[in-house]
C-alpha cells in the first residue's frame, strides 16, 4: 500500500465518492420506478398487435386490424385501471382484503367472466348507438370505430390519472356517438338510447346509494344498536348473507351467463330465491359457531361480515368482466369484421383472440395501475368497515336487478360509487340525528359549533364534487374528442 492510499484524507474522499454513487443509484431507481408500469403496458399493447397480425393474416387490411388491436388493448388496460376499483375498493377499504389479495382475486374473476360469459353486449355497444347503414362505406365505419376506441381510452386514462372513477361504458358510448356524428351527422344517432344513458347518470348512483343506505340502516337498527349485538347478529347475519347470495345468483343469471344460456327475469329471480334460502339455512349454524366467544362490541361484528364481503367482491368482478369487456372489444370486433368482409351491418362475431386481448388487458391494467383508484373508492371518499362495504356490494347487485326489471340502462361504476356515497351520507345523517337526540335528553351537554360540524363531515366533499363533475362530462368529452380524432384520421388517410 502506498503512502497516498493509506492517507486518511484519501479514504474520506473515497467514502464521499461512494456515497455520491449510492445516492445517484437511489435517485435513478426512484425516477425509473414509475416507468415500469407504462413499460409493461406498452409491451402488452405491442403483443396484442402481433397477435392480431398472426391471427388475421397478411391481407390488405391487416395493418388496420393491427392498429385497432393495439387500441383495444390500450382501452382494456384503462378499464382494468379504472373500473375494477369499484368492485374491490370497498373490500380493501374495509380491510377484509389486502391490496395484493384483491388484485389476485380480481385478475382471476375478471378474466373468467370475460372469457366464459363475455361478449353478449358487444353488438349493442358497436351498433346500438349509431345506425351502421348511415355510414357510406366500410372504411368510414372502421375509422369511426377506431376514433371511438382511442377517444374512450384517452378519456379513461385521464380520469384515472386525476383519480376519478368514471364509467367506461359511457366513455365508449360517447366515443361511438361523437365519431358517428362526425361521419354521418346528428340523424345517425339513436337519441332514444342516448336519452336512457343520460337518465342513468342520475338513476344509477341514486338507486345504488339509497339501497346501500337502506341496508346500513337495517344493520345499525337490528344489530349494532341492540344491547346484545352478538345475539342479534346470529339472527340477522344469516338472513343478510342469504339475501346477498340470492341477489348475486339472480344478478349473474341475468348479466353474467347470457352467453351460456338465455335466462329471463322470472327464472333469474326464482334461481336467486332458491339459492338465497339454501344459503340462509346453511349460514345459521356457521354464524353461530363463528360468533362463539366474541365480545359484545362492534369490532366483533366485523369478523362475521369478512368472508361474505370477499365472496361478493369476487362475484362482482366476474360479472364486471362478463359485461364491461365489451367496452374494449366491441369496436375492435366491429373493425375486424368490417375489414374481413367489407360488411358492417350484420351481427358481430367475436374472434377468441379479440376476447383474450380484452380479458388479459383488463387484468394487466388492474395489476399495474389499479391500486390508486382502489384506495380512492375504498377509503378516501368515506371510511368503510366490513358492514358498510357489504352494503355497497349488495346494493350493486340489487340495483342492476331492479334496473333490468324496469328496463333502465345503468352504469356499474355509478352504482358502486353511489353506494359508497349513500353509506357516507347516511352515516352523516345518523350522526346528526343522534346528536340532536342526545341534546334533547341532556340540554346542558356541550354542542358543536358550525365550523366543528363541517369539519366532522363523513364524506369528503372535494372527492364528491370531482367525481360528479367527471361523470357529467364523460359522454360529451369522449364524443368531442372522438369527432376530432375521426376528422384527423380522414385527413391523414384521405378517405
Amino acid at each position: 500500500m502506498t503512502q497516498e492510499q493509506g492517507d486518511p484524507r484519501h479514504l474520506e474522499t473515497l467514502d464521499r465518492d461512494l456515497a455520491r454513487f449510492s445516492k445517484l443509484e437511489t435517485a435513478t431507481s426512484y425516477i425509473s420506478r414509475p416507468m415500469v408500469g407504462p413499460g409493461i403496458a406498452l409491451v402488452f399493447i405491442i403483443f396484442a398487435g402481433l397477435a392480431a397480425m398472426l391471427f388475421f393474416g397478411q391481407t390488405t387490411n391487416s395493418l388496420i386490424v393491427v392498429i385497432a388491436a393495439c387500441l383495444g388493448a390500450y382501452m382494456a388496460l384503462n378499464i382494468g385501471a379504472n373500473d375494477v376499483a369499484n368492485n374491490m375498493g370497498p373490500a380493501v377499504g374495509a380491510n377484509a382484503l389486502s391490496m395484493g389479495g384483491a388484485i389476485a382475486i380480481a385478475v382471476v374473476c375478471e378474466s373468467a367472466g370475460a372469457l366464459i360469459a363475455g361478449g353478449d353486449v358487444v353488438s349493442t355497444v358497436a351498433k346500438g348507438i349509431i345506425a351502421p347503414q348511415s355510414m357510406d362505406t366500410a372504411s368510414i365505419f372502421v375509422w369511426a370505430m377506431m376514433a371511438a376506441l382511442l377517444s374512450a381510452a384517452l378519456w379513461v386514462n385521464l380520469a384515472t390519472w386525476i383519480g376519478a372513477p368514471v364509467s367506461t361504458t359511457h366513455s365508449v358510448v360517447g366515443g361511438v356517438m361523437g365519431a358517428g356524428i362526425a361521419a354521418a351527422g346528428f340523424a345517425a344517432v339513436d337519441w332514444q338510447t342516448m336519452g336512457g344513458i343520460a337518465a342513468s347518470w342520475v338513476i344509477s348512483p341514486v338507486l345504488g346509494g339509497l339501497i346501500a343506505a337502506g341496508f346500513l340502516w337495517l344493520i345499525k337498527s337490528r344489530i349494532i344498536y341492540r344491547p346484545d349485538k352478538i345475539a342479534a347478529a346470529r339472527v340477522w347475519v344469516p338472513i343478510l348473507v342469504g339475501i346477498m347470495a340470492g341477489a348475486f345468483a339472480a344478478y349473474l343469471a341475468l348479466k353474467g351467463l347470457k352467453k351460456i344460456m338465455d335466462i329471463d327475469m322470472p327464472s333469474a329471480l326464482m334461481i336467486g330465491l332458491g339459492l338465497g334460502l339454501g344459503v340462509w339455512l346453511v349460514m345459521i349454524p356457521v354464524i353461530r359457531r363463528q360468533s362463539e366467544g366474541l365480545e359484545n362490541r362492534n369490532k366483533s361484528l366485523k369478523v362475521l361480515f369478512g368472508i361474505p364481503l370477499v365472496v361478493s367482491a369476487a362475484l362482482l368482478s366476474f360479472a364486471h368482466g362478463a359485461n364491461d369487456v365489451a367496452n374494449a372489444v366491441a369496436p375492435l370486433a366491429a373493425i375486424v369484421q368490417a375489414s374481413q368482409t367489407e360488411s358492417f351491418g350484420d351481427a358481430i362475431n367475436i374472434p377468441l383472440w379479440v376476447m383474450i386481448i380484452g380479458a388479459f388487458g383488463i387484468s394487466f391494467g388492474l395489476f399495474l395501475f389499479g391500486p390508486k383508484l382502489i384506495r380512492m373508492v375504498g377509503g378516501q371518499i368515506t371510511k368503510l368497515n366490513p358492514m358498510r362495504a357489504y352494503c355497497v356490494a349488495l346494493s350493486a347487485a340489487i340495483t342492476v336487478i331492479v334496473a333490468s326489471w324496469l328496463g333502465l340502462p345503468v352504469s356499474s361504476t355509478h352504482i358502486a360509487v353511489g353506494g359508497v356515497f349513500g353509506v357516507g351520507f347516511f352515516r352523516e345523517w345518523d350522526a346528526e340525528r343522534r346528536i340532536r337526540k342526545a341534546r334533547l335528553a341532556m340540554p346542558e351537554r356541550t354542542t358543536y359549533s358550525a365550523e366543528e360540524r363541517r369539519r366532522r363531515k363523513l364524506v369528503r366533499r372535494s372527492h364528491f364534487l370531482t367525481i360528479i363533475a367527471a361523470w357529467v362530462i364523460t359522454v360529451p368529452a369522449a364524443a368531442i374528442l372522438s369527432g376530432v380524432i375521426f376528422f384527423v384520421i380522414r385527413a391523414v388517410t384521405g378517405s
